[in-house]
């Protein structure tokens, strides 16, 4: 279908060239041909501006008087020419900053305040490890990571970035938080081995996004997500960097009524297991939303399993119960989509278009107008 209306006294149109299942193909030549026509030996040459792509794939086409918008509803994917995300926006929220700057010195006390994080260890260390693994057809006893590239995103100080290095991997840890690195340094030098495998930075994952485009075979952000304030965001930038192929790991907290209760009221609060003000429950993320922006980023969630922590035994384990916390493994796409050829198509046209305008004499002093 068609359809058009007209957009003020410019007397420019906007118009929409739909079929039953996306581009009507024959209708934007038939679109694009009526884009170039002659009036009082003036014609109006269409130009292309870069696409635009969101969740309706909505590609603006910009003329001296006229808009033409082509939707296209397909699942979203980067594209190579994608906008990439840049300094300008952070999913990093100062007050979280504030909050682990605090704690920055505690991250090695094994019986302290990051106790739970040191447990945690004992399952997501092997759940990253065996996932990784069924990618890798020959490994090497002792080092069964080795020639893996991994980004750690909210490495606090090494405590799951070390022990994937000692897997063999090349692991990047990075943290906005500068104390938190220090600390990190500080401890990976006490191993030569570590110290050449791992490297931290201190900045945040959109400052990197640009210059590590599709280098990771996998991005760690282990109890993170729930710390962001734009997840969206966040997410697309892990999908970014990672190569076509490459795992995704999450671990975090379901949003329901039990994390409140247990994850706020008791652990934090009563219990004091960790410090008061570390969450906010309006940040946990559900499994489902979760799985749901994964995939419209080009991602396919492979495993979701519950975890459950025991207070008193200081230990985790896992479960079929998702309604706490629980660990996420999805891989990126390794064919991305591309647009329908219905984009090149009007690219080749117009382009053709423009070539025969500028040809006319007449036309191209009226231009110069």
């Amino acid at each position: 279908m068609w359809g058009g209306r007209k957009l003020g006294s410019s007397g420019g149109w906007f118009l929409r060239v739909l079929g039953p299942g996306g581009w009507n193909t024959k209708a934007a030549r038939r679109l694009i041909s009526s884009a170039v026509y002659v009036k009082n030996q003036l014609s109006w040459t269409l130009q292309i501006k870069p696409g635009i792509f969101n969740e309706y794939r909505t590609i603006w086409f910009k003329s001296y008087r006229m808009i033409f918008s082509c939707l296209n509803r397909i699942k979203s994917f980067r594209y190579p020419w994608a906008r990439l995300y840049s300094t300008s926006q952070t999913t990093v929220d100062s007050g979280e900053v504030k909050t682990f700057l605090a704690l920055a010195h505690k991250w090695w006390d094994e019986q302290g305040v990051y106790a739970p994080l040191h447990s945690m260890n004992d399952l997501r260390v092997p759940f990253i490890r065996d996932n990784l693994l069924k990618t890798i057809p020959n490994h090497q006893p002792g080092k069964p990571l080795l020639g893996m590239k991994i980004l750690d995103v909210g490495c606090g100080g090494g405590l799951l970035t070390e022990p994937l290095g000692r897997l063999g991997a090349s692991v990047i840890g990075i943290d906005p938080v500068d104390e938190n690195v220090k600390t990190a340094q500080c401890h990976k030098s006490f191993d030569p081995v570590l110290d050449k495998r791992i490297e931290y930075r201190v900045c945040s994952l959109e400052e990197i996004v640009e210059e590590t485009a599709e280098t990771f075979d996998a991005v760690v952000a282990s109890e993170v997500v729930e710390h962001v304030i734009d997840l969206e965001t966040f997410l697309q930038c892990c999908c970014q960097v990672l190569k076509p192929g490459g795992s995704l790991f999450i671990t975090t907290i379901n949003k329901t009524q039990l994390s409140y209760a247990l994850g706020i009221v008791f652990s934090e609060q009563i219990a004091g297991i960790v410090p008061k003000g570390t969450h906010t429950w309006e940040k946990f993320v559900s499994p489902e939303t979760l799985e749901s922006i994964l995939e419209s980023n080009g991602l396919s969630v492979q495993t979701v399993v519950g975890m459950l922590y025991n207070p008193f035994s200081g230990y985790w384990h896992w479960s079929e119960n998702t309604s706490l916390n629980y660990a996420a493994h999805a891989v990126k796409s390794r064919v991305q989509e591309h647009p329908t050829s219905a984009e090149f198509v009007l690219k080749g046209e117009t382009e053709e278009l423009q070539a025969n305008t500028c040809t006319n004499p007449a036309v191209h002093e009226e231009l110069k107008k």
